[in-house]
């Protein structure tokens, strides 16, 4: 389940008085859409106990992140090394900055370093390491992407298993956020990276929100790759704005981007007219939620997370 975090003034209802029916049957729509997330989700396990220690008693597990930079799957491996202290086996995080250069890397130690399984976490893309995927389960490991595609995507080909989560949801939220908060007239700018599978499922699902749901809303599309985000970001964003007054949102997919984007409003003076809804829960992007620079995060649960992958 997700979690819709805002500041409280986004949370009210306002602004709606006075539009057209069409508009209100909509914005009401979008609300109700969003209420089954605003509250605390309850955890329910997926199956009966077992003994973990037993189970991974002398295992070896070898993480490829999407890139180390990135806070929330920073945070994730984190969380992954305490739940391997804590049970008894070895995790070992391969750290890069999202060139598949270094992926390659990873693998190429996921092969040599008796491992019995190299995960792919986040964004690290089995499409583009066939025959390091080969190599490693000649060597006898398992090969596992994490948090990499949404439940609609099934097993990229070549791998052994996923662990899925519900992307398109995700972004069917942050659609209809905008259409909420906009009253059916939102008009965004979005930012991917579409090196990663995830991005497949998250646009599918924001796309046919604001295709099928909302004939007044505009968005533009903007790729900007995982390892440009520091550099590229901000620009691409101040262009945006000062190309299109109108613009009403600015939707960065995964919500490290938003550290690139808020600058990009505070030197363009659109702060207050243009706001930033996104997906993740990166405990540093909900700081900037309680700062006002941020609107909304369809918030995970970090620690949540790395239990279910480990």
């Amino acid at each position: 389940m997700r979690r819709i975090i805002a500041t409280p003034a986004a949370l009210a209802l306002g602004g709606l008085g006075g539009a057209a029916q069409a508009q209100d049957d909509l914005a009401a729509r979008a609300e109700a859409e969003l209420d089954q997330h605003r509250g605390i989700p309850e955890f329910a396990a997926p199956g009966e106990p077992f003994d973990a220690r037993a189970c991974m008693a002398g295992k070896r597990i070898l993480s490829i992140p999407a890139s180390s930079a990135i806070p929330f799957v920073d945070t994730i491996n984190q969380h992954i090394g305490e739940i391997a202290a804590e049970i008894g086996f070895t995790y070992d995080v391969w750290e890069n900055q999202g060139q598949v250069s270094q992926w390659v890397q990873g693998m190429d130690r996921g092969a040599s370093g008796d491992y019995d399984l190299v995960e792919l976490l986040a964004g690290a893309d089995p499409r583009s390491l066939g025959p390091q995927v080969d190599a490693v389960q000649a060597a006898g490991g398992l090969v596992v992407a994490s948090h990499l595609t949404g439940f609609e995507q099934g097993i990229p080909e070549g791998i052994d298993g996923v662990v899925p989560i519900d992307y398109k949801r995700a972004g069917e939220l942050l659609a209809w956020w905008t259409i909420a908060r906009t009253g059916g007239q939102a008009n965004a700018l979005v930012l991917v990276s579409n090196e990663a599978l995830s991005t497949d499922s998250m646009v599918s699902g924001l796309t046919e929100v604001f295709d099928t749901e909302c004939p007044d809303c505009a968005y533009e599309i903007v790729n900007v790759p995982i390892p440009d985000w520091a550099t590229r970001i901000q620009p691409t964003v101040q262009s945006a704005l000062l190309a299109n007054p109108d613009l009403n949102y600015v939707v960065p997919i995964y919500d490290s981007m938003s550290q690139f984007v808020v600058p990009a409003l505070t030197i363009t003076g659109r702060a207050e007219d243009v706001k930033v809804a996104t997906f993740n829960g990166t405990p540093f992007v909900i700081g900037m939620i309680q700062q006002g620079q941020v609107e909304m995060d369809v918030g995970e649960n970090l620690d949540w997370i790395a239990h279910g992958i480990a």
